[in-house]
């Protein structure tokens, strides 16, 4: 899933592309991309974008009169820009969403795979942006006081309260294990476990991966636009690098697996040189993690509220 440091690039090129362009034609080629009926999607058709902005992992498009585009690309969805007059063409067949026509080129909204979970809501005034909010706070910038306070709402393992919209946004599986690892923390460790110390070092590197990541998708992308948005990084610590050697201490770097997910770590590094048992820490995290991830990024329960 696309998340703040990938999404933040998305918004920052949209802004230089789009914002003051105007929205010719909405073409929707999925049925189930759009979520809402009111107001009709036509509406948008016609309209100038005035700006561009991030909420949590959405893209918020507004148009003229504030007609509001809310992009949720969710774990496959992807963005790609053609250029108007451009030879190059576009993705089509079953992974083609939507295409948002404009004079400078055309938008293109794609999710790979048989789940269609990308969608787009089409909102009337910003008063109804609260229905997208999660309510998580938005960790760049944040004091540690506002961290500590969202981190330290129940009892959770630190990879699910990194990764709940509902504490921090913008956050998912593969910089909740950068972080972690930047930390020195164990992905199972409980929050309430924590000494001031460990938050504070841990607020640390929520600032600093973010901010290291996004300055290089920045740099990498340049005046370009986002062509390669992956949740596995040749640059990344441990993240997707499982049995390979830890940047740090060299140790090789270990994984838990629940679901459809692992979690990546160096033993070395974040847990004393332990190993954590895979199947015991599954079933750990299993009762602290939603067996279905989406579904804790649309706002629906799961796992423990303990």
């Amino acid at each position: 899933m696309p998340e703040l440091p990938d999404i933040t690039i998305y918004v920052e090129c949209l802004r230089r592309l789009v914002v003051g362009d105007v929205l010719q034609k909405l073409e929707l080629r999925s049925p189930f991309v759009l979520r809402t009926a009111l107001p009709p999607w036509q509406d948008a058709q016609g309209r100038r974008v005035v700006g561009v902005e991030r909420l949590a992992k959405r893209i918020v498009i507004e148009l003229e009169d504030e007609l509001l585009l809310v992009l949720h690309l969710m774990r496959l969805g992807r963005l790609q820009w053609l250029p108007a007059g451009s030879s190059k063409k576009g993705p089509g067949g079953k992974a083609l969403l939507a295409r948002f026509v404009l004079e400078a080129g055309t938008l293109v909204m794609t999710e790979q795979g048989t789940k269609k979970r990308a969608s787009l809501h089409l909102v009337q005034g910003r008063a109804g942006l609260g229905a997208h909010d999660r309510g998580g706070l938005e960790v760049m910038g944040c004091s540690l006081e506002a961290f500590t306070e969202a981190l330290t709402q129940g009892n959770h393992t630190l990879k699910r309260a990194l990764t709940d919209p509902r504490r921090l946004a913008g956050i998912g599986n593969a910089y909740s294990d950068e972080i972690l690892h930047a930390a020195r923390l164990s992905p199972v460790v409980l929050t309430g476990r924590l000494e001031p110390e460990a938050i504070e070092r841990l607020w640390r590197a929520t600032q600093e991966v973010l901010a290291g990541f996004t300055a290089r998708i920045r740099d990498e992308v340049g005046d370009g636009f986002p062509a390669k948005v992956t949740a596995f990084r040749e640059d990344m610590a441990v993240h997707g690098r499982f049995g390979q050697p830890c940047p740090v201490c060299q140790a090789p770097v270990q994984r838990i697996v629940y679901a459809d997910r692992e979690t990546n770590y160096c033993a070395g590094c974040q847990t004393g040189g332990r190993r954590l048992a895979d199947r015991a820490m599954s079933r750990l995290l299993g009762k602290d993690w939603p067996r279905d991830l989406d579904a804790l990024e649309d706002g629906r329960s799961g796992g423990s509220s303990s």
